[in-house]
């Protein structure tokens, strides 16, 4: 085929070794495969009746979703987890103190690289675009065929470019573009698509900023949310990735699906209301009382997003008819806030701080709604009943809302406090 490719096509052309181009089935060498302790499970049991060696370097064990475990049933399938683990000497295995949330610890722990190709069985493995991989959501019984073989097939997906231009204003970050994006396509616009970014705008878009919008390609349906490799992510990964690794850029002559266009500097804080995260408006278009604030997840739960909440509630108390409930993303991210100071920052505000978990983002467990009750929170769904109740409500926003929300009692911008 005479055209160039894309930076999807050019990893899963390196990773199969076949000239590829969207549309063709290939079979691929993945570099890492994650399960966490929901997904788990099923993996192992499929892969014991393979009657194969694991490969183990390439099998990554973090369980973090109903941990610490919230009652016996979670805590069999963390049990589970730990004795595969132990059984197949499986060294990248993450004990609750030395873990977080998965997609926070890939990162963390330097498996999340440029040019990389990587499964997780959960959704949000796309996430890892963020710093140029191709990453993406698997099932259980796709992440058991991996363990036992290295490989696996894909569907050389379409691509979608986002040409992105100017700089975010003060106050507006990655998760207000992810929230305007799948508001403009769709939660459907981007189906078995990878969504590729590009742009003179993508200088003024910190690393943090770009993990987010990344983790939530999935959330307009897309295979993957790809950044492309620059000095940003270079420093961002130097001192925590693992081995070596390859930049893929897209061809000049590339072809697209679809092409994007945003202005950074013409995004504003946005807010998704319930109960799809396509439902977004501008936070000033908000008048929502909520209960409950939560900040945390893979989607912006990184120091960054602790530093951005802490600047906005540093000085002010959460509002006495809230709960803000504080969730660094891993353990590091939790001791860089306790070395900041952020921690107590957020304690003496009036605010609960965890460890890491994922917890009430998937309605497991820390921060449960009851029928009736509204959270705005730095997750990635809203889904009905996704965060407890089914007549519960869901808003999602970036860090400086949900910490400006938790102070004022309603959905409200930083800037707005000040009339408070």
């Amino acid at each position: 085929m005479d055209r160039g490719k894309t930076i999807a096509e050019k990893i899963l052309s390196a990773k199969s070794g076949v000239d590829a181009y969207s549309g063709q089935i290939v079979k691929a060498n993945v570099d890492y495969v994650m399960v966490n302790d929901v997904t788990g499970p099923i993996a192992f049991r499929e892969f014991e009746g393979l009657s194969m060696e694991p490969q183990k370097d390439k099998i990554v064990l973090i369980p973090d979703h109903y941990v610490p475990n919230k009652d016996v049933a979670s805590a069999e399938q963390a049990k589970e987890m730990r004795e595969f683990a132990r059984r197949w000497q499986i060294a990248n295995y993450f004990e609750v103190g030395r873990s977080g949330v998965c997609h926070q610890l890939m990162i963390d722990e330097g498996f999340a690289a440029p040019g990389r190709l990587i499964v997780g069985a959960d959704s949000h493995t796309c996430t890892y675009g963020g710093l140029g991989a191709f990453s993406t959501g698997v099932g259980s019984t796709e992440a058991a065929a991996v363990f036992a073989t290295g490989r696996l097939w894909f569907k050389v997906p379409e691509s979608i470019k986002v040409e992105l231009t100017g700089s975010f204003r003060k106050g507006v970050g990655g998760k207000d573009l992810a929230i305007r994006m799948i508001t403009d396509i769709g939660v459907d616009g981007a189906t078995y698509k990878a969504i590729e970014f590009s742009g003179e705008g993508l200088a003024s878009i910190s690393v943090s900023d770009r993990l987010t919008v990344a983790n939530m390609a999935i959330e307009a349906g897309g295979k993957a949310g790809i950044f492309p490799c620059d000095e940003l992510t270079e420093e961002y990964i130097k001192d925590r990735v693992r081995g070596k690794y390859e930049r893929y850029y897209a061809d000049e002559d590339a072809e697209y699906c679809q092409m994007l266009h945003y202005d950074l500097g013409e995004i504003e804080p946005m807010v998704a209301f319930p109960h799809l995260p396509e439902n977004g408006r501008p936070v000033r278009e908000a008048d929502v009382a909520i209960d409950q604030a939560w900040l945390g997840s893979c989607t912006n739960g990184r120091i960054e997003d602790l530093r951005i909440a802490a600047e906005v509630i540093k000085g002010r108390k959460v509002h006495p008819n809230v709960r803000f409930i504080v969730v660094p993303a891993s353990m590091t991210v939790y001791r860089q806030a306790l070395d900041e100071g952020l921690i107590s920052l957020f304690i003496e505000a009036g605010a609960f701080v965890s460890g890491p978990t994922c917890g009430a983002c998937l309605g497991g467990h820390m921060g449960i709604l009851a029928a009736g009750e509204r959270c705005v929170a730095s997750t990635n769904r809203n889904f009905i009943g996704r965060m407890g109740h089914k007549d519960s409500e869901v808003y999602l926003a970036g860090p400086a809302v949900v910490a400006a929300s938790a102070v004022a009692g309603r959905i409200i911008t930083p800037d707005n406090l000040e009339e408070i």
